[in-house]
């Protein structure tokens, strides 16, 4: 399995360890001081996703560290990581002494979190829940380091964006989508996932919405059960090839013609960045309307 599909898993399967604690980590989130005394100066961002939104906002060069998968924009690839999924480095945190450390409760642990709580540093909890949740998280980390205005002015363009899709696509007829995530094992996306937030606002239809978990793994067998008019997959070839979905033209998806790969950081990732996947699924959902 690539790197990429391993981290993305990776992050996955944190997620869903996660949910099984839920009520605790809602509860270490809720107490996370919600502001920051003075404009930080020195940032850890424990999360791809932060380090994407403080880049935005211009508070980027203000990042003294991160967490592994942290990539964009280019500047981030050369950010020292001082952990990931499977934990956080706190001695390193401690060397490092930031006056901010934008935490992830989804994605970060949640003995690491409570134990940099105890040793006095400032937390504040950037986890998107909805795609209206990443202009919120852009609005927090603009007053905590005093990019205010430039985090004002990108928060509502977003905003504005995600209005005019959702508007543009609410009287539109839905569209029965498959979400390959992965082919080996053959994944896909549920209610509670960040992508569903995407397929929602284009007016897509899940064929796997009720699944009993976010991120299932189903056989080939369950998706021509669907008769999904389209497949979405990432553009990671392993992701493409694993699967060869000719074998099935029952499928509409299949006969139609109607498989294509998107770019999955726009899609999975809870960032300034993620309008543009919205907008990139949207146009696929329209050409599958328009045949």
């Amino acid at each position: 399995m690539p790197i990429f599909i391993m981290a993305l898993v990776n992050r996955m399967v944190a997620c869903l360890l996660v949910c099984l604690s839920l009520a605790a980590t809602s509860c270490w989130a809720q107490s996370v001081p919600m502001a920051v005394k003075a404009p930080a100066k020195r940032i850890i961002a424990l999360s791809p996703q932060a380090v994407e939104m403080l880049y935005a906002i211009g508070a980027g060069d203000l990042i003294i560290a991160t967490t592994d998968h942290a990539d964009f924009p280019e500047q981030a690839k050369s950010i020292p990581s001082i952990g990931g999924f499977y934990g956080l480095s706190i001695e390193r945190i401690v060397e490092l002494n930031p006056d901010l450390i934008v935490s992830w409760a989804s994605g970060n642990k949640l003995d690491d979190l409570q134990r940099l709580t105890q040793l006095g540093f400032t937390l504040l909890d950037s986890d998107p829940k909805t795609l209206d949740d990443v202009a919120v998280d852009l609005e927090r980390l603009g007053a905590a380091t005093g990019y205010g205005a430039q985090a004002n002015a990108l928060a509502n363009d977003f905003r504005q964006q995600l209005a005019k899709v959702r508007l543009e696509a609410l009287n539109k007829p839905k569209v029965k989508l498959f979400y390959q995530l992965w082919s080996e094992p053959l994944m896909t996306v549920a209610e509670h996932s960040w992508v569903q937030q995407s397929i929602s606002a284009c007016h897509g239809e899940n064929v796997f919405f009720t699944a009993s978990s976010d991120y299932p793994q189903v056989s080939v067998e369950n998706v021509l059960l669907t008769g999904a008019q389209v497949i979405i997959q990432s553009k990671d070839k392993g992701n493409v090839l694993g699967i060869d979905w000719s074998k099935w033209p029952e499928l509409p998806a299949v006969s139609l013609q109607h498989i294509y790969q998107l770019d999955a950081d726009l899609l999975h990732r809870a960032s300034p960045r993620s309008i543009m996947g919205v907008k990139a699924l949207c146009d696929v959902l329209d050409k599958v309307r328009s045949n």
